[in-house]
Formats: structure tokens, sequence, C-alpha cells
């Protein structure tokens, strides 16, 4: 582990002000938020980490996939954050300027390593911890010189239906599913979409990772939290939730005790819904009324 997962905003703030940001470190912002609520783009012009650019996950994405925010090809994935001055030996902070201080950066984290790139870290507390402690934003929006990135994917750290579907009889993995209690147990609607999970999982929403500042909480409160729910991180383990993004708060979660090898089904929830049998959805719901 060359670099670290998580990095501070006071050591982010030295490399800016000893002028690292360049070919060897590149900041990224990755927010996205629901369209009626906020407008990521629009705030990232508004406002950003001096030097950073826009990490537009709707753009890198497999987009003739029926479901959100699928893994893009490795070409589409090389092109795209290659034009973001992302060469293979570049080191990557992500952020997201969500309330919660981190929601969509540790998907652009593990779109990274999935795609065989070690060197990247996510901003400790987000932008809203940044803009907290006093650090400089600005406006100004920077043009990085195109680098070359080649890109592998890393299929060990990635999970498919037909995969999550053999483990449901052979158990080879553990699934953590990252999603809200309610929406795990099917007592609340998803975006419209009924909810449950898949037979097996265990449920450890992304949020209790977080502090109340939104900082990541220590390693041993989450190894601890881990513990509370008898997963194994000795053991392999795949991460899920509604649509491959909030999972990958598992993977950090995980990366931090010392467990690199977490994998993601890209699928997840909105995938699992359409394509399970329906006794492979086990949902609170159905079963209160049987």
């Amino acid at each position: 582990m060359a670099v670290q997962a998580l990095v501070s905003a006071k050591w982010l703030s030295e490399a800016l002000r000893a002028g690292r940001v360049g070919a060897r470190l590149r900041v990224l912002d990755a927010s996205w938020y629901p369209p009626q609520e906020r407008n990521a783009r629009q705030e990232f012009k508004e406002r950003h980490i001096p030097g950073a650019s826009f990490f537009d996950i709707e753009e890198c994405r497999d987009k003739a996939s029926p479901y959100d925010f699928m893994l893009p090809s490795e070409a589409h994935f090389a092109d795209y954050v290659g034009h973001l001055g992302v060469g293979n030996d570049t080191h990557v902070v992500v952020y997201d300027g969500d309330n919660l201080g981190t929601f969509y950066a540790p998907r652009a984290w593990w779109m990274f390593r999935a795609f065989g790139h070690r060197e990247v870290s996510v901003l400790n507390g987000g932008f809203k911890n940044w803009v907290k402690e006093g650090h400089p934003v600005t406006a100004e929006l920077s043009q990085p010189t195109p680098a070359v990135f080649k890109a592998k994917l890393d299929k060990t750290l990635l999970k498919t239906f037909e995969e999550m579907m053999e483990n449901i009889g052979s158990k080879q993995f553990q699934v953590v599913d990252s999603r809200p209690a309610g929406r795990f147990q099917g007592t609340e609607l998803d975006q419209g979409l009924e909810s449950g999970h898949i037979p097996g999982a265990v449920n450890m929403p992304f949020s209790t990772f977080l502090t109340e500042t939104g900082h990541e909480k220590s390693i041993e409160e989450i190894q601890q939290m881990f513990r509370e729910k008898k997963v194994d991180l000795s053991k392999p383990l795949t991460a899920t939730c509604r649509k491959g993004v909030t999972a990958c708060h598992i993977a950090l979660a995980a990366y931090l005790c010392g467990k690199p090898d977490v994998a993601v089904y890209d699928g997840s929830w909105s995938e699992w819904f359409h394509r399970a049998p329906p006794q492979y959805k086990v949902t609170e719901v159905k079963r209160s009324k049987g």
C-alpha cells in the first residue's frame, strides 16, 4: 500500500500550498446528487478545491447498461481519466460535496482500484469539512494536461449477477449490504423500487462508518462494527447496495482494516430486483403477510 486510502484535509492543503498538484497528484470532485435536489456540476463550477477536476460519474459509466452507474469498459475509463490528467503514476485524491461528508467518493476510489490503479485516496471528511476547516476554494477551472492511462480490469474486485446467484448455494463469500435498514428489510420503497435483500446478506448501512462530523470512524471502531455483525475480514467478502455506489464504503472500510480485496456487486439491488427469482428477494413485508 504505497498511498493511504484516506488523506486528511490538512495533508491535501499542504500539498496544494507546496504546489504539488499536477501530473503526480490530481484532485477529483466525484459529487453526484439527485437532479431535483442539487446540481453537482454547477456547484463544482462555483466552488471546488483549487486544481480539482470534475469526475462525472454519469459520463464515466457503461451507458448501454439498463442499470445505473455500471463500470465502463477499460478503454472508456482510460480515456476519461486520461483527459483529467491522470496517468498510471498519478496519485489521485477523490472527494465529494455531500452533506454527510462522503457519499460518492468511495465509488470513484473503488473504480480506480478496479481498473488496476492503486495510488488513490479519499479525502477524509469530504468537501464539507474542507470548507469548515477554512481551506481554500476557487471557481477557477483548471485545464489539466491530458495523460496516458492504461486500464486493466481486476475481476477479483467485481461480482456479476451470475456469481451472486451461484453464491446463494455455494456460500463462497460473505455479502454485506450498505443500504439503510428500511430498504434492506423491504419496509420502505427505494426511489419507487420495491426493496429487500439478497438471501444471506448482512446489513451495515454505509452512514454508520462515518462520525457525526462526516469523517471516517477509527479503524478500531470499524473492526468492532464488522465483529458485531459477525463479518469475518479474513474471509472473502462482497459488498452490495442499490446501484453499486455506497457498497464502496464497505470496501473502503474493510481496506482500512487491512483487507484490500473486497469485491463490489456492481449491479446491486437495481439488477437483482429485476433479474432474481422471487424467492431470492428477501423482504420482511411479504413474510409478515404470509
